[in-house]
């Protein structure tokens, strides 16, 4: 697996581009992360490798995932998986009923959609817990489902925008390791945009310093 940026450029409108041309390869298992103040826009890039840049901005160069062409593809066919600041998960559904609805199509069946739910809730620490409100969930317990909601979507990339600032500093070290762990495990390269240098060194991958920019 490998996520492929090459020459990619950011333009809003009516402004400068937000950084100079970006090329990045990160291969599988790898966990590459971006750096760089606030407003310089890493998570416009984010944005734009997921699919949601806004049609105001202008976006040059190509993005490929495993070989696969992803530009002017929607979001929903890039089979890119996102986790953010805020562990999100639907207030309206069970934890359950949350992970349940990353799943991919394929997996078929009440009963198999079930036994997946239970094994990514137990890798996950939260046995137990299908039936539980997510109001009632802790932030590690919440970033930990998140994570295993986007993992049941068998993405072939996940993107991490700051995704450890809002934990605890006691927590943090351990939800961090829970993550990048199990990202690594899957082979799945990763982008993590963060400000914190202990989200860099836990990565392990290269570190790419972001210039002053605009957009945040």
């Amino acid at each position: 697996m490998s996520l492929a940026i090459d020459s990619m450029v950011i333009q809003p409108p009516g402004g400068d581009p937000l950084f100079a041309p970006l090329t990045l390869d990160i291969g599988a298992g790898t966990i590459t992360t971006l750096m760089g103040p606030s407003g310089v826009g890493k998570t416009t890039l984010l944005h734009a490798i997921a699919g949601h840049l806004a049609e105001s901005f202008t976006l040059q160069g190509t993005l490929r995932l495993n070989g696969r062409l992803l530009n002017g593809l929607p979001a929903e066919r890039r089979r890119i998986g996102l986790m953010f600041q805020d562990a999100t998960l639907f207030p309206h559904l069970s934890v359950g009923d949350n992970l349940a609805f990353g799943l991919r199509s394929g997996v078929k069946g009440r009963q198999a959609r079930a036994k997946a739910v239970d094994r990514a809730l137990a890798s996950a620490g939260l046995d137990g817990m299908r039936r539980r409100d997510p109001a009632t969930l802790s932030g590690g317990q919440r970033a930990r489902a998140a994570l295993m909601q986007s993992l049941l979507a068998e993405p072939e990339a996940i993107l991490l925008d700051e995704p450890f600032s809002r934990l605890d500093e006691t927590l943090r070290a351990d939800i961090r390791a829970f993550v990048l762990n199990h990202i690594r495990d899957r082979s799945i390269p990763a982008l993590l945009v963060t400000h914190d240098p202990a989200d860099a060194r836990a990565a392990g991958g290269p570190t790419i310093p972001l210039g002053e920019g605009a957009i945040a």
